[in-house]
């Protein structure tokens, strides 16, 4: 697996990765997260990727050559979380193709999210995601290092927000 800069000419790969993570959520009756509509269908969100691409940073993982995974990570929080005194390193997105679930690219782009931010002198690295249903993304997080810093909603969307200590 190979890990590339990414930036705004990836938004229709990102938008595509949440396409395909909608329609698995969905197959698995999993519709709270993302709804059953493509990301892609919704000007809202496709506004919402246009602009993570375009002003943070983004990450690729490829395995022979193919898009497995991608993450963005900023410097501080989306509106709808309160910043921290300390400097931080916000991961805003990571998605995994579903073809390649399973075999370690998000923890692999969770792994570079830490490494630019040692890069960087950060020590925190957060991270926001669903926090309803069955908690199955949640657990993914901590079993990535990160511990739970708070509950928010977003409307009637029930979120967690993780984060995780960065040695030197």
């Amino acid at each position: 697996m190979e890990i590339r800069r990414g930036g705004a000419g990836d938004a229709p790969l990102m938008l595509a990765m949440l396409d395909g993570a909608v329609a698995w959520l969905t197959a698995q009756g999993r519709t709270g997260q993302w709804g059953t509509e493509p990301w892609s269908g919704d000007p809202r969100r496709v506004e919402r990727i246009t602009a993570i691409a375009r002003d943070d940073e983004i990450w690729v993982a490829e395995v022979d050559g193919r898009p497995a995974g991608v993450m963005a990570v900023a410097p501080g929080p989306p509106h709808y979380v309160e910043a921290i005194d300390d400097p931080e390193l916000y991961i805003t997105l990571l998605v995994t193709d579903r073809a390649f679930a399973g075999q370690g690219v998000g923890g692999a782009l969770i792994g570079k999210a830490e490494d630019e931010a040692r890069a960087k002198g950060v020590r925190v690295l957060r991270v926001d995601c669903y926090g309803g249903g069955d908690g199955r993304l949640v657990e993914y997080y901590r079993r990535n290092g990160f511990e739970t810093a708070a509950e928010f909603t977003v409307g009637d969307w029930p979120g967690r927000l993780l984060s995780r200590r960065i040695g030197g």
